[in-house]
């Protein structure tokens, strides 16, 4: 967002995300911080707002009446403009144009339910003339920040090698993994947890966010589609679970077909509720241009909701290392879709060989080369998958990510679970010979 701020070319900033993940805390705190006053609307709070942006958009009118309500000056350099729950008023999220075309010295952003600003597309919405950033849920890195451990975020930003990490860091990372793996990265649930020390009341904010989706699903979606949407977001936990983790429809009801429910797994796309990660029939660039459109998984958008879908409680997670092998290593798979997601903003892909014996679970494209990584919930990082698509691709890097400590085996290079955020750029230190 600093970037934003200090470009030449900035534009009205729309920030992207689901709801709950915790927008409308970073853009006051953005306002505090880098500016020397702010100005918030909220539209779903103050429906009254809206009526600034009616009739004519003429930007100097609606700074001048924004600031003889909130009785200060609106300096286009020094204070900050936030309009929150945007998607309540399609005139304020078309106002974003004529600020961008006509007064583009004001500092303006915009937050709101990413489904409802899908939805006010194309009569509304200022193609072209907005920036965006998206935001997800916490990353591990941040929950450790969150749980005041900054010196483990500091040492796992600065690792330059392979070298294992000291048995103490590695066995606290491994504590503090097995926490955010129940707990997740939604902020309100953190926050929760740091106050109180309790999972249970983290568990008791998971529960509230997946009620106010399941009312969002009724208020953006005709009842038969919302019911689509319902089967689906239970259905998570179950197809995750199966020892093929692709989305079977039939596994949702046995009636259900690919056509009736497409639109629906779309809109939680759009929604940010969900990620997706499809087959490649080859690891070659672009990956987009090899994907199956027909055969993909679907992840939560936090590991911390999935589990509260699945209702595991607490001790599974902080018992021993059951977690990591239960649901055949289907929160570990899931952790792993929502960092790479966060932390590089990639698409998520994966490869089946064609006789389906081999599976490399993700093959990201990263800075126009391609690196695929095995996913081990355990210790025992044996396996023929990572093999198996070494001697038909003969890829420069190999990686996977499991519960051992740093390490570079021949030509594979493993990554801690909590140490994903060194993937792939510590692979550059890992050629293959």
């Amino acid at each position: 967002m600093l970037e934003w701020k200090s470009s030449k070319y900035r534009k009205p900033l729309i920030l992207k995300g689901a709801r709950q993940v915790g927008k409308t805390f970073i853009l006051k705190e953005f306002g505090r911080r880098e500016y020397k006053d702010f100005i918030y609307l909220n539209f779903e709070e103050n429906p009254d707002f809206a009526d600034f942006f009616q009739g004519q958009i003429e930007p100097e009118r609606i700074i001048r009446n924004l600031s003889i309500y909130f009785k200060k000056e609106i300096n286009p350099d020094t204070t900050l403009i936030i309009l929150d729950e945007i998607q309540e008023s399609n005139r304020a999220l078309n106002s974003l144009k004529y600020f961008s075309e006509e007064s583009k010295e004001y500092h303006i952003v915009a937050a709101g339910s990413l489904i409802g600003i899908m939805l006010s597309m194309p009569q509304s919405f200022p193609v072209g003339k907005v920036n965006f950033l998206n935001l997800y849920p916490m990353t591990f890195l941040e929950f450790l920040d969150a749980v005041e451990k900054h010196e483990l975020r500091d040492y796992l930003e600065n690792v330059a090698d392979f070298s294992p990490l000291p048995l103490p860091f590695h066995n606290e990372l491994i504590e503090a993994l097995k926490a955010y793996l129940f707990i997740g990265g939604m902020p309100e649930a953190v926050q929760r947890y740091r106050d109180t020390g309790d999972f249970q009341e983290a568990r008791k904010v998971h529960r509230e966010i997946i009620d106010s989706y399941i009312l969002d699903f009724a208020k953006h979606a005709s009842p038969a589609e919302a019911q689509k949407l319902t089967l689906i977001w239970n259905s998570i936990p179950g197809q995750l679970a199966r020892e093929n983790k692709k989305f079977i429809f039939t596994a949702i009801r046995k009636s259900a077909r690919a056509r009736e429910y497409e639109s629906a797994l779309q809109w939680l796309e759009n929604a940010g509720l969900i990620l997706r990660a499809y087959n490649i029939t080859a690891p070659r660039l672009p990956l987009q241009g090899y994907k199956e459109h027909n055969s993909f998984k679907v992840f939560a958008l936090d590991v911390g909701l999935l589990g509260a879908i699945s209702r595991l409680s607490p001790e599974l997670f902080l018992r021993g290392d059951k977690l990591f092998t239960e649901f055949k290593g289907a929160f570990i798979e899931n952790y792993i879709a929502q960092q790479l997601k966060a932390l590089k903003e990639v698409d998520l892909f994966y490869w089946k060989s064609p006789t389906g014996k081999a599976e490399v679970d993700f093959v990201v494209e990263y800075k126009s080369q391609i690196f695929p990584l095995e996913v081990k919930a355990g210790i025992n990082p044996k396996g023929k998958s990572l093999r198996s698509y070494y001697e038909k691709y003969k890829p420069n890097f190999l990686s996977r990510t499991t519960l051992l400590n740093l390490r570079k085996d021949g030509i594979v290079c493993n990554y801690p679970l909590y140490a994903i955020n060194l993937f792939p750029e510590l692979a550059l230190s890992c050629t293959v010979g």
